[in-house]
C-alpha cells in the first residue's frame, strides 16, 4: 500500500512540476514587476536602432518576396554591429502575411539569422498608426524626392482599425507569428502597436490596442511584451493607462530635448519596471546621441534611436518636409549614408564610446 502511495505522489509532485515549469516559460498574464526587472537584468543594457534596409521604402518593400534583400540587411546590419548596436527594433505588415504566411515567416527566421550572427536582438512591431493611410500589397510607390516617409504604409490602416468585424485575419496574424517565435532567443520583445492614435485616431484605437494585446496574451510568448507610450497630452490619457497597466517593460518615445526626456522618465519611473526608449534621435528637435546616449546609459535605459542609413524612406529630411527639399545640412535621423560614411564621424565615435562601456 505504501508503494502505492508513494508512486502517486510522486506523480503528482511531476505533475506539479510540469505545471510549474509551463508557468515559468509561458506568460498568459502580464508579468510581474520582479520577473519583468530579473528579465532586464538578465538581458542587460540595449542600444541600438529602428532598421530598415535602404533598399526599402516600407515595411511590405522590406519583406515582400520579390523585394526583400538579405545583401542589404547583411552588410547594413554589419554596420550596426560596428557601432557595438545590440538591438533593432523592426516593423512587420499584416498584408505580407496574408498573402504569403510561410515565406513571411521564413524571411523573419532568415533576418533573425543575420542579425543574430551579428549579435543583436530584435524587437518586432506588428501595427502602425503612422504615416499613410490604405496600405497595398505589391509594388510600392517610389519616393517623393525630398518628402521625410513619403511611402511609409500603416498597419492596418484606419478602414480596418476601425472595424472589428475584419480584425479576424489579425488575430491569425498576431498570433501565427508569435506562436512560430514564442520561444525564440533572438527576439528580445513583441512590440504590438507602434504609437496607437496617431494620425488623428485617438481613442478609435483602443479597441484594437486591447485586443491585440489579448491575443498576444493567449499565445503566451516567453519574450515580454509592450507598447510605446509617445503622447503625453491628457487626449491620449486612455490610451496610456491602458498601455502602461498592461505592458510587462515600459517603452516609450521622446524626440525632444534631454530636460523633456527627464520629466517623462521621472513619471515613467513609477511603474518600478524596467525603461526602454524605442525612439528617439532627431537632430534638429535636439534630441542627439551626445546628449541623450550617455544619459540613457547612466540610468540603465535602453535607447532605440531612429534610424541607421539614409535610403528609400528619406528620414534625414524633417518631418513636414516639402518635394523637392534639399539635403538638409544636419541630418533628422539616419546615421550612415548608402555606401557607409557616416553622415558625422564625430558622433560614430561617440556611439562606439557609449556601447563599449556595456
Amino acid at each position: 500500500m505504501k508503494s502505492v502511495i508513494n508512486k502517486i505522489l510522486n506523480y503528482s509532485l511531476l505533475i506539479l512540476l510540469i505545471s510549474c515549469s509551463g508557468k515559468l516559460d509561458n506568460h498568459h498574464e502580464r508579468w510581474t514587476e520582479q520577473e519583468a526587472n530579473k528579465w532586464y537584468d538578465e538581458t542587460g543594457w540595449r542600444s541600438g536602432c529602428n532598421f530598415i534596409p535602404s533598399t526599402a521604402i516600407n515595411q511590405l518593400e522590406m519583406w515582400q518576396a520579390d523585394t526583400f534583400d538579405p545583401q542589404t540587411i547583411e552588410r547594413e546590419l554589419g554596420w550596426a554591429e560596428d557601432l557595438g548596436f545590440n538591438a533593432t527594433r523592426v516593423y512587420l505588415h499584416n498584408l505580407v502575411w496574408e498573402n504569403d504566411a510561410e515565406g513571411f515567416k521564413e524571411r523573419i527566421n532568415k533576418y533573425l539569422e543575420i542579425a543574430d550572427s551579428k549579435g543583436i536582438k530584435t524587437i518586432f512591431v506588428f501595427f502602425d498608426d503612422c504615416w499613410n493611410d490604405d496600405p497595398k500589397a505589391g509594388k510600392q510607390p517610389e519616393p517623393i524626392p525630398g518628402v521625410h516617409n513619403s511611402g511609409w504604409m500603416q498597419s492596418p490602416g484606419t478602414k480596418i482599425v476601425n472595424d472589428s468585424t475584419k480584425w479576424g485575419k489579425l488575430e491569425s496574424y498576431v498570433k501565427d507569428i508569435i506562436n512560430t517565435f514564442k520561444s525564440d532567443k533572438r527576439i528580445l520583445l513583441w512590440d504590438l502597436y507602434n504609437e496607437p492614435g496617431n494620425t488623428g485616431q485617438l481613442n478609435k484605437s483602443l479597441p484594437l490596442l486591447k485586443a491585440v494585446f489579448k491575443w498576444a496574451r493567449e499565445v503566451g510568448p516567453t519574450q515580454p511584451i509592450s507598447v510605446s507610450v509617445w503622447n503625453y497630452s491628457a487626449e491620449f490619457d486612455s490610451l496610456n493607462n491602458f498601455v502602461l497597466n498592461n505592458s510587462d517593460v515600459i517603452t516609450f518615445h521622446q524626440y525632444s530635448k534631454l530636460d523633456d526626456v527627464k520629466q517623462v522618465v521621472k513619471g515613467l519611473r513609477k511603474h518600478n519596471r524596467p525603461l526602454i526608449c524605442t525612439e528617439y534621435m532627431a537632430r534638429r528637435n535636439g534630441s542627439k546621441f551626445a546628449t541623450h546616449l550617455p544619459y540613457f546609459k547612466k540610468e540603465n535605459i535602453s535607447a532605440i534611436n531612429w534610424g541607421l542609413v539614409s535610403g528609400k524612406t528619406q528620414t534625414i529630411y524633417p518631418w513636414g518636409s516639402k518635394e523637392g527639399s534639399p539635403e538638409p545640412e544636419v541630418w533628422f535621423h539616419d546615421i550612415f549614408r548608402s555606401d557607409g560614411t557616416p553622415f558625422d564621424s564625430n558622433e560614430v565615435m561617440l556611439i562606439k564610446r557609449i556601447n563599449s562601456l556595456q
